[in-house]
């Protein structure tokens, strides 16, 4: 799907068009490029929002639209039943940016999304771009451009930061993902390492990570099975957090030394990866990196 994304220009839904958080960022979305083809709402009287029409479910929409992916903007409680609404109606990349959903409904989610094939990016995600090209999300302009650098990342508000400071000095990226920071998800890290490997244009590298959870050490996993040859540079967040403490996101929590930094980094390390502590490190290496590569 996500070289579909680089190739097509896929048609967009986004499910909760009618509410606030959903007017405003399918109005940010076009203005940036996406093809947002419809929206969704079961409740909604409207026909259309500036412009877009808005269909009662997502299998009318599929149906007279052709839309490949969505983005979900509905209250954490209803997510699960749209997600659930988008797989069955055929779509195939779902991203979901809504805080706090349930963690059963992502157990269930994960699951279905694994079953159907179905590339869900999400919850609690910045959103997904292929700058220049599309956003999916709500992920500033300021820090998108076209450029060699592949970024995932759990962590929004840092991903946006260092994002912008590279994009300041020319250096853009080829995808950006947001995998979010729940314990419990779609897309994690180590899925998209494949895909960043085989991606010709993607030269570098960079994961914002943070405490908490295996997801780093499963991603320095995947590094070595695949055999991942670019540099790779990561920037791991919550140094200072007391073990057994959430902080900020559901999934980062320790437990033991299990998602600890010092495991982390041992494990990034082990598989070549380039762990920093203080951001500008990590983008004064990527501008001279990026170059290089």
């Amino acid at each position: 799907m996500f070289e579909r994304l680089f190739s097509e220009r896929v048609g967009v839904l986004v499910q909760g068009i009618t509410g606030r958080q959903g007017r405003q960022h399918a109005a940010l979305m076009r203005a940036y490029g996406t093809s947002i083809v419809g929206g969704v709402s079961s409740s909604s009287k409207e026909a259309r929002v500036d412009g877009v029409p808005v269909f009662a479910d997502c299998r009318q929409a599929v149906a007279a639209t052709g839309a490949a992916a969505s983005v979900i903007m509905v209250p954490a409680y209803a997510v699960l039943a749209a997600i659930m609404e988008a797989i069955e109606a055929g779509i195939k990349l779902v991203v979901s940016v809504t805080e706090g959903m349930p963690v059963h409904d992502a157990l269930i989610a994960a699951r279905m999304a694994r079953r159907h094939g179905v590339y869900w990016i999400g919850p609690s995600t910045p959103g997904l771009a292929i700058p220049g090209r599309i956003k999916l999300g709500f992920l500033p302009d300021v820090a998108l451009a076209p450029g060699p650098v592949g970024l995932m990342t759990k962590s929004g508000t840092l991903s946006y930061e260092i994002g912008y400071r590279l994009v300041q000095k020319g250096v853009g990226q080829t995808l950006w993902a947001g995998v979010g920071g729940d314990s419990v998800k779609g897309v994690r890290f180590a899925d998209l390492v494949p895909f960043y490997r085989d991606h010709e244009a993607t030269r570098c590298l960079v994961v914002i990570g943070e405490i908490g959870g295996t997801e780093e050490e499963e991603m320095a996993e995947a590094l070595r099975a695949h055999a991942f040859d670019k540099p790779v540079c990561v920037l791991l967040a919550g140094a200072s957090a007391p073990e057994g403490v959430t902080m900020g996101h559901a999934g980062a929590i320790i437990h033991g030394t299990r998602g600890s930094v010092a495991s982390k980094t041992a494990a990034l390390e082990a598989a070549g990866a380039k762990v920093f502590s203080t951001m500008e490190d990590l983008v004064d290496y990527v501008i001279g990196t990026a170059g290089r590569a």
